[in-house]
This record gives structure tokens, C-alpha cells and sequence, in this order.
């Protein structure tokens, strides 16, 4: 359901009718609030216009991949996580809301949707905000010591030519990340069916149609970096380092 629609121009508009030099260079974005049913939850997420690469709005593998880990919640329990490709925000909102999830988001480089998941942090009755990291996939990422030791996405394999830049992304998430002495010893006392991811993990889902020979090049494109790949079962995957096993 649609909430609510409107163009932040309006609060910029010249009184003599005149559009003002950033407005004839850029339209501004107009944004609508609707409200999404999560599991046991109803979020109220404000979704804008346009984004070059889809951040404005929410697509169907969130909800199937919020499904999925409340199903599998205690490979969540007590991990840090970083979600990638946030968009709006809602999945690390609706996580952090009913697990008490120690939640990072990140996206592309850019205030709108910094702005947006902040306003929806808000709006949904998170305050402080989640943390956030703006960083474009295959830049430097700007922590050189990551310590989240699950990084999670939903519905981001639309951009082939993005493969490369969001598998080098994850590698230095996955290889950097230095367990501590704790979560040693946690891995090694669990049992062969503990059912549990090893630390650090990359669960990833998507719902949003792509072609065989694209998801077949991202995953050759995961092998060729020492990135191991498993299929949980409906289309979530899991990846690690080659070194560990899912």
C-alpha cells in the first residue's frame, strides 16, 4: 500500500516559476512510503524514483531471503554481519528489529541511499541508525581490518559487468576477516550437524530472473578467486573461502 508521494524539489522551488540551475541539470528524486509485511512485522519503507543500479526499491528476494533466515535463524546468532547491495535498507531494518542483529549496511557510494536507509532506520523506530559504509564494489574498501563475519545479499546479480567488482569485494571481506580467539573455539566444539555457517560466511539469495550462462560466470568467476560455493536449497547459496567448508 501506498503511503505517501512526494518531490523534494517542492521544497526548492523558485516562487517566480523558474527552475534553478541544479534543477534543469538534475531531476530530483520523488519518493513513496509503502508498507511491506516481513515475517511476524510490518515495515513502513520509503522507495525512491530512479537509481542507476536499482537501489531505489525493494525486489522479490528480500522477502523470500527474510523467510529463509528466520527459518535458519541460529546461523545468525551472535555474528556480526554486513548486508551488501542494501538498497532501501529493509532487510538489515527488519533483521536488526527482530533478532537484535549486530547489522552494517553498504551500497554504492552515494548520500541518496545513505539517506534514504537512515530516513527508513527512523521511520521504523531505529535509533541510533544502522551503521552504513558507502563503497562501490572492486573500489578499496575503506576498512582495512573488516570484522563482520557474515555478509549477506539478496537480488544482486543483475549487472554482469559488475561480476568481477562485486567478487573482489567479497573476497577481501571474506579473506581479510580474522576470527577471534572466542569464535575458535566455538567452531571447534560444534558438532558435524550443528547446522552452522563457519565464520566468516557470505549467504546470498535472489528471486529476480538472470540467464544460466550469467549465474554460470559468476560462480566461475567465485572458483577462480578460492571462493568455495553451496547450494542451501531455494536459490541461497553460501559461500567461503576454499579453505573453509559450508
Amino acid at each position: 500500500m501506498d503511503i505517501a508521494l512526494f518531490s523534494p524539489a517542492s521544497l526548492f522551488a523558485d516562487p517566480d516559476g523558474d527552475s534553478n540551475d541544479e534543477e534543469t541539470k538534475e531531476s530530483h528524486q520523488n519518493f513513496v512510503e509503502r508498507k511491506h509485511q516481513f515475517p511476524g512485522m510490518e515495515l513502513i519503507i520509503r522507495e525512491f524514483s530512479f537509481h542507476q543500479l536499482n537501489a531505489n526499491l525493494l525486489w522479490p528476494g528480500t522477502f523470500a531471503f527474510a523467510e529463509w533466515l528466520v527459518q535458519n535463524r541460529s546461523w545468525m546468532a551472535g555474528r556480526r554481519v554486513i548486508e551488501l547491495g542494501s538498497g532501501t535498507g529493509a532487510l538489515a531494518i527488519f533483521l536488526h528489529k527482530s533478532f537484535n542483529l549486530d547489522i552494517t549496511t553498504s551500497d554504492y557510494d552515494d548520500p541518496d541511499i545513505e539517506d534514504n536507509i537512515a530516513h527508513n532506520c527512523r521511520f521504523n523506530g531505529i535509533i541510533p541508525v544502522l551503521p552504513h559504509i558507502k563503497h562501490s564494489w572492486g573500489e578499496i574498501f575503506p576498512i582495512t581490518n573488516p570484522d563482520w563475519n557474515l555478509v549477506i545479499a539478496s537480488d544482486i546479480l543483475l549487472y554482469v559487468k559488475q561480476y568481477p567488482n562485486l567478487i573482489k569485494t567479497l573476497s577481501f571481506l571474506l579473506k581479510s576477516y580474522k576470527p577471534q580467539a572466542s569464535e575458535e573455539v566455538s567452531q571447534k566444539s560444534q558438532s558435524n550437524d550443528a547446522c552452522l555457517l563457519p565464520r566468516p560466511a557470505f549467504l546470498m539469495s535472489w528471486r529476480r530472473r538472470i540467464r544460466k550462462e550469467d549465474e554460470s560466470l559468476f560462480f566461475n568467476g567465485c572458483d577462480e578467486a578460492g571462493l568455495e560455493v553451496q547450494h542451501l536449497g531455494t536459490r541461497v547459496y553460501c559461500i567461503v573461502p576454499r579453505e573453509v567448508n559450508c
